[in-house]
C-alpha cells in the first residue's frame, strides 16, 4: 500500500487532495494542527489522523514518528499547509508567513526523508503558487501581476526554491511543485471567485503519483511546466 501524508489537510486544496489520494487507496495520513477538526476530517475519508503544526518541531517529529512506527516509510509527502499575509508587512508578520509557508517545508520534509527512503518510488509535492513567479508577477497578462502579498509572494518564490534545491540534494526523491490555480478555499475567501478545491488538488495528485521515471525539480500547473 502507498502511505501518504498531507499537510494542511482538514479543508480546502488538502482536504480533497485527501481525498483523491484514498479513493485511489492510498493509506492517507491528514496533517493537522487542530486535534478536533483534523479527526473529523480524516473520519470523513477514511483516512487517519496525525497532529501536526508546521512551525513546530517537536510536533513535526511526533507525527512523523507516529507514520513511521505504523508503516516504516512514507512514499508520499504533500506540503499543502499555508498562510495568506492580511496585507501587514512588518518582522513578526513576516516571520509567521515564512515559517509556516518555508521553513515548516523544511521542518517537515527534514523529518520525513529517513521514511521516504524507504519507499520504492518516494514523491514529495508543494502546493507553491506563482504568486512567487518573478515571471508571473511581472507578466500583465497574468492574474499574479495584480496581486499585492509581499510576505505571500516571497514565502512562495523559497518554497518553489527549496523544491529545486531538495531535488538535487536528494536524487533518489522526486520533489515538484505546483501552481493549484485560483481556488475558492478559506483562505482566498476575501477575493471573488475561484474554482472548486477538487479541480486544483487532480494537479497536486498527478504529482503525488508519478511513476518512477517521473520528473523532478520542476515547478507545474495543470498544463505542465511553469516558468518562475
Amino acid at each position: 500500500m502507498t502511505v501518504a501524508l498531507v499537510t494542511g489537510a482538514n479543508k480546502g486544496i488538502g482536504f480533497e487532495t485527501a481525498r483523491q489520494l484514498v479513493e485511489l487507496g492510498h493509506v492517507v495520513y491528514i496533517g493537522a494542527r487542530d486535534v478536533e477538526r483534523g479527526g473529523k476530517a480524516a473520519a470523513a475519508l477514511g483516512a487517519r489522523f496525525v497532529q501536526l503544526d508546521v512551525t513546530d518541531d517537536e510536533s513535526v517529529k511526533s507525527a512523523l514518528a507516529t507514520i513511521g512506527s505504523d508503516e516504516g516509510k512514507l512514499d508520499v509527502l504533500v506540503h499543502n499547509a499555508g498562510i495568506l499575509d492580511t496585507g501587514v508587512v512588518d518582522g513578526p508578520t513576516a516571520l509567521r508567513v515564512f515559517d509556516t509557508n518555508a521553513v515548516g517545508i523544511v521542518r517537515v520534509t527534514e523529518a520525513a526523508i529517513p521514511l521516504l527512503r524507504n519507499s520504492p518510488n518516494p514523491r514529495v509535492v508543494t502546493v507553491s503558487s506563482s504568486a512567487g513567479s518573478f515571471w508571473a508577477v511581472n507578466n500583465p497578462d497574468r492574474p499574479e501581476f495584480h496581486l499585492r502579498a509581499a510576505l505571500y509572494s516571497a514565502s512562495k518564490a523559497a518554497a518553489t526554491m527549496l523544491t529545486v534545491q531538495y531535488a538535487k540534494s536528494e536524487p533518489g526523491i522526486k520533489f515538484n511543485a505546483l501552481e493549484p490555480g485560483f481556488t475558492a478555499t478559506d483562505m482566498t475567501a476575501a477575493f471573488d471567485g475561484g474554482r472548486s478545491p477538487e479541480e486544483s488538488a487532480r494537479t497536486v495528485v498527478r504529482l503525488a503519483t508519478l511513476d518512477a521515471d517521473g520528473p523532478t525539480g520542476t515547478f507545474q500547473d495543470e498544463t505542465g511546466d511553469l516558468r518562475w
